[in-house]
């Protein structure tokens, strides 16, 4: 029995080791794929689009490995609390490299045009903010740190004030070019680039909630400990 349990937790260690490793790709891909925006880089965009392939192949795959703990061992609590959280993060993990390919693909969009000066500089601080809030939600799932984990919500805050601050930049330069198209096109693809930042910023909160559940057991929204 003790054999098998250390196998168990030896099993449920590899699994929060590729999540985390996972993880760390999909970071990678937030700094990519603002480099290859403000950058119009076309290669970094083909790179980001294969990646986002391997992060969905390799989502699914630790997922299988988590069904076959559920089915083949037994779970104490703090286990089951353990393989739910990986279950839910890894979703959170995928839909950021979605997230990020969305952002390649207006850089396809936008190309060969020049981002202006002011947008460009929103844009490389929103791809900051959702790569540092990214790594804290990594960092606080790793190490199992509540702390980092119940700040990214405050942290979210500054997100949410770039993306304002983007709309704002966005109706300032294109109000006087209602009539072009490719100005109109412009304005909508960056809109869209910064909905994508901000939902990445969130998808960072949602891994720091289910790290807390992991540790505490309080779910997302609970007020009272499960």
């Amino acid at each position: 029995m003790v054999e098998t349990r250390r196998t168990f937790d030896e099993q449920v260690h590899e699994v929060r080791a590729e999540v985390v490793k996972l993880a760390v790709k999909s970071c990678e891909q937030i700094g990519a794929a603002t480099q290859a925006l403000l950058d119009a880089d076309l290669t970094v965009v083909d790179e980001i689009y294969d990646a986002h392939r391997e992060i969905k192949e390799r989502v699914l795959q630790i997922e299988h490995r988590v069904y076959q703990l559920f089915a083949l061992q037994q779970p104490m609590a703090s286990d089951l609390r353990a393989l739910l959280a990986v279950l839910r993060i890894l979703h959170e993990i995928e839909l950021t490299g979605g997230l990020m390919r969305n952002v390649a693909r207006a850089t396809r969009r936008l190309y060969p045009r020049e981002l202006p000066p002011r947008i460009r500089g929103i844009i490389e601080r929103m791809g900051a903010q959702a790569s540092v809030q990214t790594h804290l939600a990594v960092d606080a799932f790793a190490d199992g740190d509540v702390g980092v984990a119940s700040a990214l919500p405050d942290m979210d805050d500054v997100m949410d004030d770039l993306q304002k601050e983007l709309f704002r930049a966005i109706f300032a330069g294109f109000s006087g070019e209602s009539t072009d198209e490719a100005a109109l096109q412009m304005a909508v693809q960056l809109a869209f680039v910064g909905r994508d930042y901000e939902r990445a910023a969130d998808h960072a909160v949602m891994i720091g909630r289910w790290v807390e559940f992991m540790i505490t057991g309080q779910l997302p929204g609970d007020a009272e400990p499960v």
